[in-house]
C-alpha cells in the first residue's frame, strides 16, 4: 500500500501534499490477522491511551500471546480485571470461534471484495463496520478504504478541510474523491495529523 504512485496521487492535493511531507503513518506494530481484530475489538469506543493500557493487561493474561486457543481457554475474570467489560470478552470469544471456523486470513479473504469481506465479519457478533474497515486497512490493507465512521477520521477531515466546522459525511468523501484509489493511505495520513494535535 505504501507506493510513490499513491504518494504522487495524494500530493495532487494540497493539504494531503502538506500531510505526506511532515509525517510517517506507518509505525504501527506488525500483527497478525487475529490479533490485529481483536486490537480493534479492544479499540471500541475506548480513547487510545485506554485501550493501549487494557491490551497491555489482554497480553500478560495471555502470556504475551493473542490466538484464538488462547482466547477460548484464558478464564473470564483475569481478562475483566485487565479491564476488559463482560461484553468485550464475549466479542472476543466470538472472534476466536469464527477464526477456528472460517479462513479469516489474508489469503482466505484475498478473493472478497471489501463490501463482502465487510459482511463476512459482520456476521461475527461484536464486529461492526468500524472493526471490519479496520480489517480492511490494517489486515488486508486495501488501498482504498475510507472509515467514515472512525470519529478521528471525521474530525480530522473537518480540521484540515473544514477548519474545525462540522462537515456530512458526503462532503468527505467529496474532499478524499481526489484520493482514490489511494484513499487508505490518505486515511493513515488524517490520523497521523489528528494524533499529532492531540
Amino acid at each position: 500500500m505504501f507506493t510513490d504512485e499513491a504518494h504522487d496521487v495524494l500530493r495532487t492535493d494540497p493539504v494531503m501534499a502538506e500531510l505526506v511531507e511532515t509525517y510517517d503513518p506507518y509505525t504501527e506494530t506488525e500483527w497478525d490477522e487475529f490479533e490485529r481484530l481483536c486490537v480493534s475489538i479492544i479499540n471500541q469506543q475506548l480513547s487510545t491511551a485506554s485501550a493501549n493500557a487494557i491490551r497491555e493487561r489482554v497480553y500478560e493474561v495471555l502470556d504475551g500471546e493473542i490466538t484464538p486457543d488462547r482466547v477460548l481457554s484464558a478464564a473470564d475474570q483475569p481478562l475483566l480485571d485487565a479491564g476488559l467489560s463482560g461484553t468485550k470478552v464475549e466479542y472476543l470469544r466470538n472472534a476466536a470461534r469464527a477464526f477456528d471456523e472460517n479462513d479469516l486470513t489474508r489469503s482466505g479473504l484475498a478473493t472478497h471484495s471489501n463490501d463482502e469481506v465487510v459482511d463476512r465479519l459482520t456476521e461475527i457478533k461484536g464486529i461492526g463496520e468500524w472493526t471490519a474497515e479496520m480489517y480492511l486497512l490494517f489486515v488486508l490493507e486495501r488501498p482504498d478504504v475510507l472509515p467514515l465512521g472512525d470519529l478521528a477520521i471525521r474530525n480530522g477531515i473537518q480540521q484540515l478541510y473544514g477548519d474545525g466546522d462540522e462537515m456530512t459525511r458526503a462532503e468527505m468523501r467529496t474532499v478524499a474523491d481526489p484520493w482514490r484509489p489511494y484513499r487508505s493511505v490518505g486515511t493513515r495520513y488524517i490520523w497521523a495529523a489528528y494524533e499529532d494535535d492531540d
